[in-house]
């Protein structure tokens, strides 16, 4: 990953800025429950950001490799959910915001499951959950998921890892409460040992920024453009994380920052901005909340400079109708549009069509042909409604690709001034018992 340095790098400008705004802060306490963790540089401060097309920015210190503790949580997840499923994964491990600690005995009185698998009693039901036969099996193949989503090998602290098993009591009472409840399957003692393995792995900001850029991108890696996990896995990750990834400061974080995110007690916090980056950073001080003091601060200025919260209204963008019209002879509708179609996009185009739409059958073009892609809700709505339409009579003529097949008989064009020929001629015809030549039946 490389930090672009050119006299435009606006993004790694800013990075640099709220990184010289935020390390100095000095509040917060380095973890030191797990003794190890105390060693840690409370100056340490790095950030590091990749963008979906494997665009790398870095600011402070980003080479330094620190344990991930509870950040590994959201991908542990994720190959747990991609090999067994929301519906299996959902009967061990809730999807509610705790409201409590990230240690706290948080399982529901009738269910015995953990309110979700971002505090700790739900992550070790999902660690467990990964199938393997054995539980180094179980451990290889966990650290095998992490290095994919980081895109490179990933290795074990052995000195933390021995310091969280010497002082893990709390972690290994959890255990032994679920299995109590049987939501825990297998022995406790080795769910418990293979999470503190997870917890002991080594990453650095970049390897993190990477992790979380890949959730972004759906769950295909941007640096190595591996398919991690299937997009839907990615979109169910995410969702967990913007409720549950700040444990109870949770609500504060999506009220400001607005991004899912996830934090870790060794200083760690990765946020992510769907579709378009993941953003790590490593500053060991943390809140009461558990999560790292200059991170926090540093990720809230970096979401209202750049409009990053979820529920921002974004500017828009060119107009994705630009012609909706009816011919002189008033016969024909014509709609053009333009750009990446979406719920969105394709609504205004339907409700272009709706509204020019002759009330007899009549014609309709629909101009496709700077329409630059479709998603798979767009190619649904548009499909249906085309098929309404020729099943309402209607002559209808596409100039540009269809990416999808309408059901019934329909025209192809790739002239807009042919396409209102024809269809002009078509419809004078309507009576003729020869049929069109150009037209298609899906």
């Amino acid at each position: 990953m490389s930090s672009a340095r050119s006299g435009v790098d606006v993004v790694t400008e800013a990075l640099a800025e709220v990184h010289g705004r935020y390390g100095s802060l000095s509040d917060g306490r380095v973890a030191d429950y797990i003794p190890q963790l105390a060693f840690a540089d409370r100056d340490c401060f790095g950030l590091a950001l990749m963008s979906m097309d494997g665009h790398g920015y870095r600011a402070g210190r980003c080479g330094v490799s620190f344990t991930l503790q509870s950040l590994t949580k959201p991908f542990v997840l994720a190959l747990a959910l991609a090999e067994l499923g929301p519906d299996d994964v959902g009967r061990s491990v809730g999807a509610e915001p705790s409201g409590e600690a990230f240690n706290a005995i948080s399982l529901d009185a009738v269910t015995g499951r953990p309110a979700n698998p971002m505090i700790n009693a739900g992550a070790i039901a999902v660690t467990a959950l990964v199938p393997a036969t054995s539980p180094a099996e179980r451990f290889s193949r966990i650290l095998e998921c992490l290095g994919r989503f980081a895109g490179r090998t990933l290795y074990v602290d052995e000195d933390v890892y021995r310091s969280e098993v010497e002082t893990g009591h709390r972690n290994r009472a959890l255990a032994y409460l679920m299995r109590g409840t049987g939501v825990l399957r297998g022995d406790p003692v080795q769910a418990v040992d293979t999470y503190f393995r997870q917890c002991a792995v080594r990453a650095t900001v970049t390897d993190l920024a990477v992790m979380g850029a890949t959730l972004a991108n759906g769950g295909t890696n941007p640096v190595t453009g591996e398919r991690v996990v299937p997009e839907p896995v990615a979109l169910q990750v995410l969702s967990v994380m913007a409720m549950c990834g700040m444990y109870d400061a949770a609500g504060s974080w999506m009220l400001h920052v607005g991004l899912p995110a996830k934090s870790g007690v060794s200083g760690g916090l990765v946020a992510v901005s769907p579709a378009r980056f993941g953003i790590a950073l490593h500053s060991p001080p943390l809140d009461a909340a558990g999560n790292p003091v200059r991170g926090v601060a540093a990720l809230r200025e970096l979401s209202e400079r750049f409009g990053l919260h979820l529920m921002h209204n974004a500017a828009p963008g060119a107009p994705t109708v630009m012609l909706s019209t009816t011919t002189s002879s008033g016969r024909i509708a014509l709609i053009a549009a333009q750009g990446k179609l979406d719920f969105t996009a394709a609504e205004r185009v339907l409700f272009a069509l709706e509204r020019r739409r002759v009330g007899a059958p009549g014609g309709v073009v629909l101009d496709l042909e700077r329409v630059t892609g479709m998603d798979s809700t767009a190619k649904a709505m548009l499909e249906r409604a085309l098929t309404l339409l020729i099943e309402g009579g209607h002559d209808v003529t596409v100039v540009g690709d269809l990416p999808f097949r309408a059901r019934g008989t329909w025209r192809r064009s790739t002239d807009r001034a042919q396409a209102l020929a024809d269809a002009e001629r078509s419809l004078t015809a309507a009576r003729d018992p020869n049929p069109d030549p150009g037209r298609h039946t899906g």
